[in-house]
């Protein structure tokens, strides 16, 4: 068998020069080969809808700096327009979100004239920039001035902050609380400070996870610690109201970055405090 092989290749002409169409991408391949590159479509890049599940790709918020030079954190589209505001921008803005309620109301089939709904428009309206109001905060007005130089290297805890944010797909209100830990390096955060910095990211239209990265990543720059922690336990009306009704449900997340994410044993020490009652 190796005796043919090799005189079989003793026998080619390896002195006749390439097609001159060698360059051609299918040149020396067999006829049907070629037929099948010529017909054969280059495949395109796949995107999230083209994929099987049909997901969407995610705003990259860990690429993006947790604060803004101006002192906004992750800013919404007109956050910076909403702050700059005078009163009668205020008053127009208020004016142009309780006329499209008021439009949703007669889409339900409700008499926006009815002594129960007749100001109903404008008290949402009022409420929903509350509720919002977290794209407003400036960071640098949250912490102030609270964060101090201070010799300890030991876990510090603030845990059952409350929390209310809307969920951003069906606008309707996740509550629950928020436990957030961190290893200092030399710099500590007033406590009350730590609330505020939940509050005011849970002050936005929201989804649990994402709330849980923000706490967590704002908390790392502002004070470079050797460790954040933060876990959030949620019940969400969208969950509990509508769809499925599992009233009993409730959501967990976590976000555990530096020691918390690098040792086992400080992230056990950490989930074991948050537990205990």
């Amino acid at each position: 068998m190796a005796e043919k092989l090799t005189k079989q290749i003793s026998q080619l002409d390896l002195s006749s020069p390439l097609p001159t169409n060698a360059h051609v991408k299918g040149a020396g391949y067999s006829a049907s080969a070629q037929t099948t590159l010529k017909h054969t479509k280059p495949r395109k890049p796949q995107t999230g809808a083209d994929s099987p599940l049909q997901t969407r790709p995610a705003s990259p918020y860990t690429l993006r700096a947790p604060v803004d030079s101006d002192g906004l954190s992750w800013p919404s589209i007109g956050a910076r327009e909403r702050i700059e505001e005078d009163e009668e921008a205020k008053q127009g803005r208020e004016k142009r979100i309780s006329d499209a309620v008021k439009v949703i109301l007669e889409e339900l089939g409700e008499d926006t004239n009815r002594e129960g709904l007749l100001e109903t428009p404008e008290r949402y309206a009022r409420a929903m920039l509350y509720f919002t109001k977290g794209y407003e905060d400036n960071i640098r007005d949250v912490i102030k001035r609270a964060v101090f130089e201070e010799d300890h290297d030991e876990m510090v805890i603030v845990r059952d902050i409350e929390i209310y944010s809307l969920c951003e797909h069906h606008l309707v209100p996740f509550f629950g609380k928020v436990h957030i830990g961190y290893i200092p390096n030399k710099k500590v955060l007033g406590l009350s400070k730590l609330a505020r910095l939940a509050e005011m990211y849970a002050r936005r239209l929201q989804v649990q996870e994402r709330l849980t990265k923000q706490i967590a990543m704002a908390l790392t720059d502002i004070l470079k610690p050797q460790g954040v922690a933060v876990v959030i336990e949620a019940t969400h009306m969208c969950m509990v109201s509508r769809g499925v009704q599992k009233s009993g449900s409730s959501t967990v997340t976590s976000c555990m970055l530096g020691y918390f994410r690098e040792s086992q044993k400080t992230r056990e020490e950490f989930l074991g405090l948050v537990g205990k009652r």
